[in-house]
């Protein structure tokens, strides 16, 4: 059944322009540039098999120990982070792992396939190495395409919206549910990064702002189960070309994938900033 919700509850629907706007994000000549670009992105294709060991390579990490910076992206229309409404960054309790429930006093859990989401920072300049003690912000839509705090259905619920902080690594790891694809949009997840956790009270402290794109591979095997029923039309309607974020390129932004259905996915991104 498709999500009880308009296209204007959608992220990013409407196109990136209409995001922008409503983010009050403005581009510099760099970026404009780069979306007139349109690199073109990698075809995925599909797969029968009830599990994933494998999947598009993420950003690549040359010998000289150089890498490619993440592509800065819109937060969309429901970041949660001040700049469009309400902020789940001030309040107690958003630094945590697992975000399936919601929190500060609300309640609701998201339902879905579990989904680990492994993000490791890095420096993009020189030898690309790890970056601790820097505050990640990721959130994204539920299974029914909704994004809490602002989707008809969900504004009681804050589901779905952390902040992790970097190890030594540069790592940080969320446990979640598989989001779901809605019309307009490729399968996705959002996410800020901030220099520290003190600063990682609104947006006006954040350093970077990009999107993670699930593999097609994986979103087959997880849409023909119960509860992903839409999503079904809806990613066969797109793809990572025609997507208004991901076709001016996508190879440094789709995650690597291993897991299975019953027990579940995990995702693995590098994030050079």
């Amino acid at each position: 059944m498709t999500p009880a919700h308009t296209h204007d509850d959608h992220d990013d629907f409407g196109g990136l322009q209409r995001d922008l706007l409503a983010t009050g994000v403005a581009l510099d000549r760099r970026q404009l540039l780069r979306l007139a670009a349109g690199y073109g992105a990698l075809q995925l294709l599909g797969c029968s098999a009830s599990s994933v060991t494998a999947a598009t390579s993420t950003t690549t990490t040359t010998a000289s120990g150089s890498c490619t910076k993440i592509p800065e992206e819109t937060a969309g229309p429901f970041p949660g982070d001040s700049s469009n409404g309400p902020n789940v960054l001030n309040l107690s309790g958003v630094v945590r792992r697992d975000i399936r429930t919601s929190f500060a006093g609300l309640s609701g859990t998201a339902a879905g396939i579990p989904l680990a989401v492994t993000l490791t920072i890095a420096s993009a300049t020189g030898s690309c190495a790890p970056l601790s003690d820097r505050a990640v912000y990721l959130w994204h839509c539920d299974r029914g395409g909704l994004y809490s705090l602002y989707s008809a259905g969900a504004t009681n619920q804050n589901y779905l919206r952390g902040v992790q902080v970097t190890d030594a690594n540069g790592q940080v790891s969320f446990t979640s549910i598989f989001p779901a694809c809605y019309s307009g949009r490729w399968p996705h997840i959002h996410f800020e990064i901030y220099p520290s956790l003190a600063s990682a009270t609104s947006f006006a402290g954040k350093i970077a702002t990009a999107q993670l794109a699930l593999p097609k591979v994986t979103c087959d095997l997880v849409y023909a189960t119960t509860g992903y029923q839409a999503s079904v039309a809806n990613l066969s309607q797109t793809s990572l070309t025609s997507d208004m974020v991901f076709s001016d390129g996508s190879t440094n932004q789709v995650a690597t994938m291993s897991g299975d259905v019953a027990s579940g996915f995990s995702a693995a991104l590098t994030v050079p900033v």
